[in-house]
């Protein structure tokens, strides 16, 4: 049964890496994503054709894929005056009519014939801020609390823009991406039963069971 269907509005990536100068790593960055046209190959750990240059901290099976809800990037255009491109919160899907933020860790999204699981939120880095040229962009991204969704392949496949997002299955635990996103941010109070979803990644489970017996 499906448990709400909502629809990829676009198909982001990037096609290189881009020079920055944000932070002294001296590395590039593939947060410059735009969209593209035609069927696009999600696969394995990441996105075919998408440049992924800190694999420390994106792209590999827990971070294979982002995405960001278009009605999120509404409210961050009226937040700071000024148009948001898809991809430009370095998404490979943005997404319309599906609550990003409400979405559990473990729910699986079919898209054709793609299998998609959602794995953990986005944390903000300087690399983000740099790329927008918005240097309180961090803690207003920490505030908001709309932090869009990792999620992993299940089943790989090829898709299109306006392809259809079906949630086929929703854990009953009823943790939220916004729920661990706030924890990560400081908030305690559902620390314990984070630290519990087996859908998590070992690194998020590891670090909420830390910080619950602290």
């Amino acid at each position: 049964m499906n448990l709400a269907t909502g629809r990829v509005l676009s198909i982001n990536i990037a096609r290189v890496s881009q020079a920055q100068n944000w932070t002294d790593s001296g590395e590039g960055t593939g947060i410059n994503k735009a969209a593209v046209d035609g069927p696009v190959l999600f696969r394995g750990e990441g996105v075919v054709g998408d440049t992924v240059v800190d694999r420390v901290n994106h792209g590999g099976y827990n971070k294979a894929v982002y995405a960001y809800a278009r009605e999120d990037a509404q409210w961050w255009e009226v937040k700071i005056g000024k148009p948001i491109a898809p991809g430009q919160f370095g998404e490979n899907l943005t997404t319309m009519d599906l609550d990003l933020s409400g979405a559990l860790i473990g729910e699986r999204w079919c898209i054709g014939e793609l299998l998609l699981e959602v794995s953990e939120p986005r944390i903000p880095c300087r690399k983000f801020s740099g790329f927008w040229d918005r240097p309180t962009l961090i803690k207003e991204f920490t505030e908001a609390n709309r932090s869009g969704a990792y999620l992993r392949i299940i089943e790989g496949a090829s898709i299109q823009k306006g392809a259809s997002i079906e949630i086929i299955h929703r854990p009953e635990h009823g943790i939220t991406i916004s729920d661990v996103f706030a924890a990560r941010s400081g908030a305690r109070e559902k620390i314990h039963a984070i630290a519990e979803i087996t859908e998590l990644s070992d690194a998020y489970r590891e670090w909420a069971k830390r910080v619950s017996t602290s």
